[in-house]
Order: structure tokens, then sequence, then C-alpha cells
């Protein structure tokens, strides 16, 4: 177990370090938004706090769930339990639709994360940051981490999804985060296209709007058919990408990029995005 847990660790981190630096790089050349909060010295801190933010989740998840998602489905495979190892499905065939089903989990307990109060005390860090970048795609609060974790791991577990898809699905996962909340610019017509099969940085940007209604949007982050299926999809967001207001209106300006200040954000008073 331990020698799998060590591979399975460096798979990923490979994978996010290559999916980073990309992404970094082509925010770097291409960038959509050019704002005071996603360059020069704003830019370092908000990125220093983001960064901080997901190596400490990171650890976290490591202590609480040293083999996440991906040893709960080796532990349901051994022993035989979980609906695609009850019907002894072609692992080809149960991959695929556990891929599917964990995508829909995933923007389940996203829509979830907004709608419930006490969730949304937690997801709202997520929310208030002031910019949108790829470290926005990591900025999310250690709690969050942790009981969304134990959500996959029951759903895997539940499916009994093969070892491999898990994997694979985590390393999508955690790359369409970082894709999809970066802050480059694509071409109009490959966004069109792209956001038939993918959630694309525009599309997800109208989420992080300090609207409310946009806010309650476009909640996918691998597949967009969730949100079109179940009438959350908003094409773009209604005052434009230049103009748009990024995070939550009662969290503004540098404060929201502290370290201290992002970790006791979920104990602190503050209305639910559905004004409860």
């Amino acid at each position: 177990m331990s020698s799998f847990l060590y591979s399975e660790a460096a798979v990923r981190l490979a994978a996010f370090l290559g999916i980073f630096t990309t992404m970094a790089i082509y925010e770097l050349w291409s960038p959509r938004l050019e704002r005071a909060e996603m360059v020069g010295a704003l830019k370092s801190r908000r990125w220093f706090a983001n960064l901080s933010m997901v190596l400490l989740s990171s650890i976290v998840l490591r202590i609480v769930f040293p083999a996440a998602a991906v040893g709960a489905a080796l532990w349901a495979q051994d022993m035989g339990i979980g609906l695609f190892n009850v019907l002894a499905l072609p692992q080809a065939i149960a991959g695929i639709l556990a891929f599917i089903l964990l995508d829909f989990a995933v923007w389940l307990e996203h829509v979830a994360s907004h709608k419930i109060p006490l969730l949304w005390r937690i997801h709202r860090m997520h929310h208030a940051d002031n910019g949108f970048d790829v470290t926005t795609g990591l900025r999310f609060h250690p709690l969050e981490i942790l009981l969304s974790m134990v959500w996959k791991a029951g759903i895997v577990v539940a499916l009994g999804a093969p070892v491999l898809w898990v994997l694979i699905f985590e390393i999508v996962l955690n790359g369409t985060s970082m894709f999809n909340h970066s802050n480059v610019r694509l071409p109009l017509g490959l966004d069109r296209v792209l956001r038939r099969f993918l959630v694309t940085p525009d599309m997800h940007r109208v989420h992080h709007s300090s609207i409310p209604d946009e806010t309650d949007s476009n909640y996918g982050f691998n597949f967009p058919f969730w949100d079109r299926l179940f009438g959350t999809y908003v094409a773009q967001p209604r005052r434009g990408h230049e103009a748009m207001e990024i995070g939550l209106s009662e969290y503004r300006g540098g404060l929201t990029a502290k370290l201290g200040w992002m970790l006791a954000l979920p104990f602190r008073p503050g209305r639910s995005r559905r004004g409860q």
C-alpha cells in the first residue's frame, strides 16, 4: 500500500506541476483581463496566499485521507463491493460510467455548497478572491477539501469505480479547475465550440461574478452538460467580461489575499448567497 500511495502521489504531483506551469505561462502570454488585482504586487500577494492555501489543504488531506479517492477505489475493489464490481462490468465501460457519474457528483456537490448556508460559509472563501486566474482554481479551504473527499470517496465505493479511472478523474478534475479558472484569452470561435464539451474560462468566469444570480450559475468543472440540463447555464456576464466585478461585493481589497483571513472566513458572520 505504501508504494502504491507513493506512486499515486508522484503521478498527481507531476500532472499538477505540468498543467499549472502551462496555464501560468499561457496567462502571461495571452491574458484575458488585465486588472490591478491580477498584475504586479497585488497578483504576487494573491498567488502567495492561494498557493499557500493549496499546500496547506494538500497536507491536511494527506494526513486525514492518505489514500484519498483512489484508495477508496482500491479498497472497494479488494472487498468486491460497489455497483460495478457486483455487476462485473468490463473495466472500460465501468470506467467511463464512473467518470461521468463522478463528474455529476462533483457538480451536485458544488450546487449544494451554494445552496446550503453552512456549506456556503466554507465555500465562499473560494469566491472571495477578487481576481480570477490559475491560482483561483486551487483556492479551496481545507474544510471544503476534506468534505469533498468524503463525498467523492463515498460515491467511489458505492459505484465500485475502477482504480485507474478514479486516478484519471482526479487528475482531470484538478487540471480542468486550473484551466477554467485561468486568465487566458481563447479565440471566441474556439470558445463557442469548446464550451459544448468542456467548461471554458469565459464560461466559468461568469460563476465568479459578484451578481448573485450569475454566481448561482455555471457550476461545472469538467463537463458543461449538467448546467445546460438543469437550467443553470449562463452564456455571458451581463456587464461583459471586461466590466464585470469578480468576487463577493462584501469582501473587497487586499484583505482577501491574506492567508489568516482566508482560513478564518468560514467562522466569520456573513450572509449566504440566497439571502438567508
